[in-house]
C-alpha cells in the first residue's frame, strides 16, 4: 500500500507523560495521594525535560515526518501573574531541533493537565479558567508562532470530563457529577473557539497564512450488542454526550443541548483530529448515570493488555463519517495499543494503516497519522504499567530501546509504503 507523497507519518506524546520533574500540576498531587494504579509517580515519567536531544534522536531514527508534542501549562505559568520564559526557551529549543530533522511540529496546548493554582480555583468548572487558557495561548503562540503553524488547542475534553467528574479516576476525583460534565463541556467549547481565533490572529500579525488549528477528539465506535431498540437509543444518547456536543461545538460552533456556551456559531477548525483506539458494544439498560447503556466487549474479539477491543475497521468508519459530515482534512492524532511484549503492535499498525489507505483511496482527505506513542511513558491513572511505545523505556535507567514494531514503523515512514509486518525487519 503506497501512501501519497505528501502524507505525513509521525508519533505523538503528551507533556506530562514524558517530561518529569514538575510538581506544580494536578497529576503530581494525584500521584502524591497514591491514586496511580501501579504506584508510580508523574514526577519521574521519562525524564524528557533533561533528555530533549536524546529523544529528538528517537524521532529522527523513526524517520518521522511530523511529531506531536505537548506544552505543560504549569511550567509556562507557574502562578497566575508569572510567565517562565526559561521554560518557553526550552520548548523553543526542542521545536528548533525537530525542524532540523524535518519533523514538522504539531503542538498541543492542553492535555489533561493544569497548574495547581488553576485546579484549586475550580479547574474547568470555573469560567475564569477560559481567560487563563487564552492567556497561555497568547503567550505560547507569540513566542513559538514563527516556528509552529499547526496547533491542537485541547486534547480529548470528553475523556477528561468523564474520568474526572463521572468515573472519579482522575483529579479532582468526582463521581456521577453529570452537571459538571455538561458545564465543563461548555467551557471547553468556548475556550477552543476563542483560542482558535487567537492563534490565527497572532500568526497573521506575524505574517503567516498557513495556520492550522484543531482539537484532538477521542472517538469510539459504538455498536448495538443485540440491536434492540433500547441498545440503539442508548447509542444515540452516548454519541451525543461523548462525541457530538464536543465535535460540533469545536468545529462549527453550534452548541448542542444540553450544553450552554457563549460562543458564536462559526467555523472554528481547520482539521478534524481523531484519537482512535477501540469500539464498545452497547447494551441498553435503565441506569441514567451511564446514559442508559452498558459498554461491553464483543464476544471472542481480540483485545490488548487493557482489555480494549482491537477493531481496525472502526478507524475507516470514523474517518468516513466525520469527513462526510464536515468536509475537513482528517488527522489521525493518536492511534496505538498497549502491548508490553510487542507481540501484536506491528500487526496493529498494519491493520489500522490498511483502513487509512482504504479511506484515502475512496477520496477521504486523511492527511496525517500519529502513532501513540513514541516511547513507554506515564499513562495517567495506569502509571508506567501501560506500555504503548514504539520504544521500550526502562524507567529505572531511562534507557530507550527500539522495538521490532518501531523498526517496522520507521520503514513505513521512510518509504511511505505499508507492507505486512515481518518481525525480521
Amino acid at each position: 500500500m503506497k501512501f501519497p507523497h505528501n502524507f505525513l507519518f509521525g508519533s505523538a506524546t503528551a507533556a506530562l507523560h514524558i517530561e518529569g520533574g514538575d510538581k506544580n500540576n494536578n497529576w503530581y498531587r494525584w500521584s502524591e495521594m497514591g491514586r496511580i494504579k501501579d504506584g508510580t509517580h508523574s514526577v519521574v515519567a521519562c525524564d524528557h525535560w533533561n533528555r530533549i536531544d536524546q529523544d529528538v534522536a528517537l524521532v529522527k531514527n523513526l524517520n518521522n515526518h511530523t511529531y506531536r508534542l505537548g506544552i505543560e501549562w504549569s511550567r509556562i505559568m507557574p502562578s497566575e501573574n508569572e510567565i517562565d520564559y526559561e521554560a518557553l526557551k526550552k520548548y523553543r529549543y526542542e521545536i528548533e531541533e525537530l525542524i532540523k530533522i524535518n519533523a514538522k511540529p504539531l503542538v498541543t496546548l492542553w492535555h489533561f493537565c493544569q497548574p495547581l493554582w488553576i485546579e484549586d480555583s475550580g479547574g474547568w468548572m470555573n469560567p475564569k479558567t477560559i481567560e487563563h487558557f487564552l492567556k497561555l495561548t497568547d503567550v505560547v503562540v507569540n513566542y513559538l508562532g514563527d516556528l509552529v503553524s499547526d496547533w491542537i488547542t485541547l486534547n480529548e475534553p470528553n475523556v477528561y470530563l468523564t474520568f474526572a467528574y463521572v468515573e472519579g479516576e482522575w483529579p479532582p476525583g468526582k463521581q456521577g457529577d453529570i452537571k459538571s460534565y455538561i458545564k465543563g463541556a461548555g467551557h471547553f467549547i468556548t475556550a477552543h473557539q476563542k483560542a482558535y481565533d487567537t492563534i490565527h490572529s497572532i500568526r497573521k500579525s506575524l505574517g503567516y497564512h498557513d495556520t492550522n488549528v484543531g482539537v484532538a477528539h477521542h472517538v469510539r465506535v459504538l455498536d448495538p450488542l443485540n440491536n434492540r431498540w433500547l441498545d440503539r437509543q442508548s447509542i444515540k444518547l452516548m454519541n451525543r454526550m461523548f462525541h457530538d456536543i464536543f465535535i460540533e461545538g469545536m468545529t462549527t460552533g453550534k452548541v448542542l443541548f444540553p450544553v450552554k456556551s457563549d460562543v458564536k456559531r462559526k467555523h472554528c477548525a481547520d482539521f478534524i483530529g481523531l484519537n482512535y483506539y477501540s469500539r464498545d458494544m452497547i447494551k441498553g439498560c435503565w441506569k441514567p448515570i451511564e446514559l442508559f447503556g452498558e459498554r461491553l466487549l464483543k464476544a471472542g474479539c481480540s483485545v490488548n493488555e487493557l482489555e480494549w477491543e482491537i477493531y481496525p475497521e472502526g478507524l475507516y468508519r470514523l474517518c468516513k463519517h466525520y469527513y462526510e459530515k464536515y468536509n475537513l482534512p482528517i488527522y489521525i492524532t493518536e492511534n496505538g495499543t498497549c502491548d508490553s511484549r510487542d507481540a501484536f503492535r506491528g500487526k496493529f499498525i498494519f491493520d489500522h494503516l490498511t483502513q487509512v489507505h482504504k479511506a484515502i483511496s475512496e477520496g477521504i482527505d486523511v492527511q496525517r497519522y500519529y502513532h501513540w506513542t513514541l516511547m513507554d511513558n506515564f499513562e495517567w491513572a495506569e502509571g508506567n504499567s501501560a506500555r504503548f511505545g514504539l520504544y521500550h523505556n526502562d524507567f529505572d535507567t531511562q534507557v530507550r530501546t527500539i522495538r521490532e514494531s518501531g523498526k517496522y514503523y520507521a520503514e513505513i515512514c521512510k518509504r511511505r509504503v505499508v507492507e505486512p509486518f515481518d518481525s525480521s525487519i
